[in-house]
């Protein structure tokens, strides 16, 4: 018996009659786009050319010890955080946790959101144990006990995606026994067999495909298969053991294969998405699998991070593109400042290529949802970090906080972000960050939207990992907006900080009527000199400012702005200064 019988008899009449009777399996919606589909070198639906404009699940179904927080704890995985809350709080707690995780972390608001931003497609990262049990948890080893947490929720999110006419894609997050070495990332366990260590895990992988296109193949804004996310191992005798220059990768070519063709025989219609060695972006050796053993509708991916968005950064995947005659969709970036994000987005879509960014929400300024680390979580955290533990009542009240932190009304929408992701064509552009009018204090962090060099100045506005892969940061104070400006403060008190000479901050200013006004602005800090320019033309040349630790008021007299969209621009001559707020006063 081969190995695609094998897992089909695993299946067995359940899973048919499941499907059957799972609304999932219907046309559950209308879909006047159409649905996705290869042609040549792009991805098409039913209007034409479809550039997909996704964003990745992150943390939902698959707990990443950074988005958690834990690493400073020593726990890295999905599967470290669950079994530290069994220990701390137990079993019981733990399950009513992990519902109240999926329940809050993701819902039809969130998706409503996206829509209405301008993405037009949603990749969720699954882990399989939502999906199916370890193998070495099966009670009859070889066979597979199908868990229906992850199918009710992807049911759900289908649901959601539909009312809004986006596609989903499933991403295949972390695959049985880990696919990387890279662990946070798939929940790999380095005591037990990884992916590419037992057969067993592959039968399951290939059984959960075989499980999911069996229930999905049908639904109109299924929008393919991401089989397997960033695989990074060492495979034969070359490269690094995450696959980077691996030179023979014919083992996950064969995997890819292997799972195509078990796919396609339940499923002929939805798109296969390819992912190379080397988080996504070793294809070594993949001309000796060519797509010619695959079928038409099968698309190329790839994975940029923290590299120059310059074209030769991307060519290579160009090359593939022409050479193999199929799509490119990079299929996951991220975790860099606005700036990186805007420059990044525009290469993909001046070079025709789809993109999805990571992730849709965490406590961190780069995502578009931020959420707010409750005080509870971060006592528990600390508490962790030091060896210690907390009560199991107060551990549980500490992640059911978190949790419900993550719910779309709790979380704040990152309006910078968004902008830089969904509006950055024209790369001058500017925008006021929010409504500016006069007789009001402006904070400074609320400068204007837009990209350095535009809207702002700064000597450090993005993170592009040197020869020793060092992180930079952008923001020094990590608050507030995702820019190159630096920010300081605690919440509610944030201001601008750690300023240089040359750098400098623009805002849109909105005035009713031809008026002449006093400008009064507060700060603080080193002795610094500012120059303000109004609408492009040097209004004060040079303001001399004292050496303070308080803030200062300092006042500009007679400065005139014309009716309508005035913009006034705070330039650092010489550095240190620390920016508070300004406000236009009426005289």
């Amino acid at each position: 018996m081969n190995y695609r019988n094998k897992v089909k008899n695993y299946l067995g009449f359940g899973c048919i009659l499941t499907c059957l009777l799972s609304q999932a399996c219907g046309n559950v919606a209308e879909n006047e786009l159409g649905r996705l589909r290869v042609q040549g070198q792009e991805i098409m639906n039913d209007q034409g050319p479809f550039l997909i404009k996704s964003i990745g699940t992150g943390n939902w179904m698959i707990q990443e010890g950074y988005m958690m927080q834990t690493t400073g704890a020593g726990i890295g995985t999905h599967t470290q955080f669950r079994t530290k809350l069994e220990q701390e709080m137990g079993k019981e707690r733990t399950v009513e946790f992990y519902q109240d995780w999926l329940d809050s972390h993701m819902n039809k608001a969130d998706i409503d959101s996206m829509k209405a931003w301008g993405f037009n497609a949603i990749r969720p990262a699954l882990h399989y144990k939502w999906f199916t049990l370890p193998i070495q948890d099966e009670p009859v080893s070889g066979q597979n006990t199908w868990v229906n947490a992850g199918f009710e929720k992807l049911d759900e999110l289908m649901n959601w995606a539909a009312a809004n006419q986006m596609y989903v894609i499933f991403d295949m997050h972390g695959a049985p026994g880990g696919q990387g070495k890279n662990s946070n990332i798939n929940d790999y366990d380095e005591m037990l067999p990884s992916l590419f260590e037992d057969e067993a895990n592959k039968v399951k992988l290939e059984a959960l495909w075989i499980k999911l296109a069996e229930r999905y193949k049908d639904n109109p804004w299924f929008g393919g298969y991401d089989l397997i996310n960033e695989p990074n191992w060492r495979l034969g005798n070359s490269g690094n053991e995450n696959g980077c220059g691996t030179e023979n990768n014919d083992e996950l070519w064969d995997l890819h294969l292997r799972l195509t063709k078990s796919i396609r025989e339940i499923d002929q219609s939805n798109i296969i998405y390819l992912s190379g060695n080397c988080w996504g972006n070793n294809y070594n050796s993949f001309e000796t699998h060519p797509l010619s053993s695959y079928d038409y509708n099968t698309v190329i991916t790839f994975h940029k991070y923290w590299n120059k968005n310059d074209q030769e950064s991307i060519q290579w995947a160009v090359d593939m593109r022409e050479l193999y005659n199929r799509p490119l969709w990079m299929s996951e970036s991220g975790e860099n400042s606005n700036q990186w994000f805007a420059d990044a987005i525009h290469l993909f879509e001046s070079n025709n290529i789809g993109w999805s960014w990571w992730p849709v929400k965490k406590s961190r300024t780069n995502n578009v949802f931020k959420v707010t680390t409750p005080q509870s979580y971060k006592e528990l955290l600390d508490t962790w970090e030091k060896g210690l533990s907390l009560s199991p009542e107060q551990t549980f009240l500490a992640v059911m906080e978190y949790s419900k932190a993550h719910r779309h009304e709790n979380t704040t929408v990152a309006s910078d972000v968004i902008y830089a992701l969904l509006h950055n064509a024209d790369s001058m552009a500017t925008k006021a960050y929010r409504h500016h009018g006069v007789d009001e204090w402006i904070s400074f962090v609320d400068y204007d939207l837009g990209r350095d060099g535009y809207a702002y100045e700064d000597r450090s506005s993005q993170d592009i990992h040197d020869e020793q892969g060092q992180w930079k940061v952008w923001n020094e104070g990590r608050r507030y907006r995702n820019d190159g400006v630096d920010i300081g403060g605690p919440e509610g008190q944030y201001h601008v900080s750690w300023t240089e000479v040359g750098e400098w901050l623009q805002y849109t200013v909105f005035v009713d009527i031809d008026t002449i006004f006093d400008l009064v602005f507060m700060a603080s800090g080193n002795k610094g000199i500012m120059s303000i320019e109004i609408n492009e033309k040097i209004g004060i040349t040079k303001l001399e400012l004292n050496e303070s630790k308080e803030w200062v008021n300092y006042k500009v007299e007679n400065l005139y702005l014309p009716k309508g969209e005035n913009r006034i621009r705070f330039r650092i001559v010489e550095g240190g200064i620390d920016l508070k707020a300004f406000k236009l006063i009426t005289k």
